[in-house]
């Protein structure tokens, strides 16, 4: 095992691991243990009761985030000539069809999103194996294939993310960066919480949210108390 730098251990020392943190308190926490030369990414890891592994237990949805992630997102729009113009005015990085599908076979995924359009999908079809296992897949319940391809473009720039409950019955999502004031991380993480209780699946029994922990880029986790939020 790896041994902990002076700065991790500081970190670790400043977390009781035998508490729960407001939401609030738990922020300003990780933005406080967070040290890296770098402006990190404040992640939320949400643990639900729920079985993934069957269809009407599996927790998946979209969340507009209202201080955005701090991300610049890059957005590929893969569209028909007749919708080029419109992606770009949205603010796309990359837009076109048969160039960028050629670049992803020979195994180019230089994005974080992929938008498309339904006519577009089928041609898709084949790069399931490059796009699927990094989460680029374009899908109709996360609003990336759709024909206001505008909207999607400008919605994905402004915070919008989509997250799914992976096979350990976790959700994880990226909710901001350590420089955000507090209030901004609290809002956002707020925001992810309330929109996973309203999709809590009718199959699901017992304590839905098990346990919320934030952290951020090589910080220790900081458990939340699910009652305050």
């Amino acid at each position: 095992m790896a041994k902990l730098t002076k700065k991790q251990k500081e970190a670790q020392a400043k977390v009781d691991k035998n508490q729960a943190y407001s939401l609030k308190d738990a922020s300003a926490l990780v933005k406080e243990i967070t040290s890296v030369n770098f402006d990190a990414s404040i992640d939320l890891a949400v643990r639900l009761g729920v079985d993934p592994r069957k269809a009407n237990q599996m927790v998946r949805g979209v969340v507009t985030l209202p201080h955005g992630t701090g991300k610049d997102v890059k957005v590929l729009a893969l569209v028909t000539p007749d919708k080029e113009a419109e992606a770009k005015e949205a603010g796309a990085d990359y837009v076109g069809l048969d160039e960028y599908l050629q670049k992803i076979k020979e195994g180019w995924t230089d994005v974080d999103v992929i938008i498309t359009m339904p006519s577009v999908m089928g041609k898709l079809g084949p790069l399931g194996r490059i796009l699927g296992p990094r989460g680029l897949m374009p899908n109709p319940k996360t609003g990336t294939v759709t024909m206001d391809v505008a909207k999607a473009v400008t919605e994905v720039k402004a915070g919008k993310i989509d997250f799914k409950v992976d096979k350990t019955g976790i959700v994880h999502a990226a909710i901001g960066k350590a420089s955000f004031d507090v209030d901004k991380i609290v809002d956002n993480a707020h925001e992810l919480i309330q929109t996973l209780v309203k999709l809590k699946p009718t199959a699901a029994k017992g304590t839905y949210i098990k346990s919320i922990y934030m952290s951020s880029t090589m910080s220790p986790g900081v458990g939340i108390d699910s009652k305050t939020v």
